[in-house]
């Protein structure tokens, strides 16, 4: 979907009109998905359900869950993997999935096609940047969306506790040169989120603008190059995924013990506010962010 093809309607006084509940999964699409679960292992996920028809692993710690997809020709215009990992759909919790879906349609949302094989699960979703999918899940309580599409791996503990009590933060997107008020209108009026002031950051990547979910939950930071770049790739893609932690030192001695190893430069440094790791697979990075909040239920 192009954000700027968007019906202008406005939210009206519904501060939350989805009922967003927080993220209940990122999916990774690449042809290597081995090598990018030993990352995610370092990370403190723990692979604990496969598909049950399709090559796709699913990794938890705590309240997170990150899908890894090897399958091929699953969409009709979605990514294919290829041997470099990229994040190619955000699942949003919500209180009515079809409910969610059907309004952000009526608002001008692409949709994205059904493709459940017998005994799958439909989830609705619509398009977002650069073929990355958005989807709305509503079974996450009691029962969930795995229960039904996963088989969870013997003798693995189902629910990990989550390393240093990370959990989710937010998703950093890069859009095209200006084009951020353009995407502040697509997640305004479709999701419901809303634009921080400048002065409101978190953590030690301050680029950017910084949208908050209406649950609270999670925020959304998109990235426009720095004016000085001159070869830009001009594609928009949600790039990295933000965890927080109350104890960002304590986190990253952790994930180190794991072999995880962090951006250390003059300009970039591993503080109280926050960390990056540094890239793997060439496009694998994940930011830790200071944050008191308590865990995603």
């Amino acid at each position: 979907m192009s954000p700027t093809s968007l019906n202008r309607e406005g939210l009206g006084e519904t501060p939350n009109p989805l009922g967003l509940a927080g993220i209940e999964y990122v999916e990774y699409v690449t042809a290597k998905p081995q090598a990018l679960g030993h990352t995610l292992e370092r990370m403190g996920f723990r692979p604990v359900a496969r598909h049950r028809s399709r090559e796709v692993l699913l990794y938890r710690q705590g309240g997170m869950n990150i899908v890894v997809n090897a399958h091929h020709g699953v969409l009709r215009g979605s990514r294919e993997p290829t041997e470099t990992p990229r994040i190619s759909a955000l699942a949003l919790r919500v209180q009515d999935a079809r409910a969610a879906y059907e309004r952000v349609l009526s608002l001008g949302a692409w949709d994205v096609p059904m493709h459940a094989q017998v005994m799958e699960l439909n989830i609705p979703g619509i398009h977002g940047p650069s073929g990355a999918h958005i989807y709305f899940v509503d079974r996450w309580r009691d029962f969930s969306i795995y229960d039904v599409d996963f088989v969870p791996i013997p003798t693995v503990e189902q629910h990990p506790p989550a390393l240093a009590g990370l959990r989710w933060f937010g998703v950093v997107q890069y859009v095209g040169r200006e084009r951020t008020d353009d995407w502040v209108r697509f997640y305004g009026d479709l999701l419901g989120l809303t634009l921080l002031p400048a002065g409101q950051r978190f953590g030690i990547m301050p680029k950017g603008a910084l949208m908050k979910s209406p649950c609270g939950l999670f925020y959304l930071q998109l990235v426009e190059p720095h004016p000085a770049t001159l070869a830009y790739d001009e594609q928009e893609e949600f790039e990295r995924i933000g965890l927080g932690a109350a104890d960002v030192p304590a986190a990253v001695a952790a994930l180190r013990a794991n072999g995880v190893e962090f951006e250390e430069s003059p300009n970039l440094k591993v503080t109280e506010r926050g960390a990056l790791t540094r890239h793997v697979l060439q496009s694998v990075t994940f930011e830790l962010v200071h944050d008191e909040r308590g865990s995603t239920p």
